[in-house]
């Protein structure tokens, strides 16, 4: 299975440098975000998907459509694209990540989840999609995090990747197959 991550456009969070991890709150795009998301749609115009699929956050979801502006398919919900949940939703982004630099992939606040639990539920993500769909070529909006997360089991030693960096709209491309993948961006 050939599967596209791509992380929502510039939301409104991103722009106020602030954490939002709660798919309840209407936390959307901005102009700005809605244009990378134009953008990315006519460069995935000639991508042949099968299914598509986003988090269950706003701004996934908004950036999935106008991604689909060029393509015929339903968009499915799964919340193992949601954000990593960090537990400190509405906090600014430095207080998570002042934190997560002392213990990359361990860490977590009461409430949230480490980078290895986060890589397990993406895990079963792809796993699942390989099994159903083995020939798909698979869209996924989801978040900064769980793209990293998703780079993170290609490769031996997770903490090379663990503070990469993907900017709004920006691709990773995964063969997965039984719970082996080999990568790109």
């Amino acid at each position: 299975m050939k599967i596209t991550l791509i992380r929502h456009g510039e939301s409104v969070a991103n722009a106020g440098n602030f954490i939002s991890d709660d798919p309840g709150k209407p936390i959307g795009l901005t102009d700005k975000g809605r244009e990378q998301a134009v953008a990315r749609a006519e460069a995935l115009r000639d991508e042949k998907f099968t299914h598509a699929f986003a988090s269950q956050f706003p701004r996934a979801q908004q950036t999935a459509h106008i991604l689909l502006q060029h393509h015929a398919l339903e968009l499915q919900i799964d919340a193992r694209l949601n954000e990593r949940k960090s537990g400190l939703d509405g906090q600014p982004v430095h207080l998570f990540n002042d934190q997560v630099r002392l213990n990359p992939l361990h860490y977590r606040t009461p409430h949230g989840e480490t980078f290895l639990e986060q890589m397990a539920r993406v895990k079963r993500f792809l796993d699942e999609l390989a099994q159903q769909f083995p020939a798909g070529h698979i869209l996924a909006v989801s978040h900064e995090n769980p793209i990293i997360a998703a780079l993170a089991l290609t490769v031996e030693d997770p903490a090379t990747v663990v503070f990469n960096a993907l900017e709004n709209c920006g691709r990773l491309d995964l063969e997965w197959r039984n719970s082996n993948a080999m990568g790109s961006q």
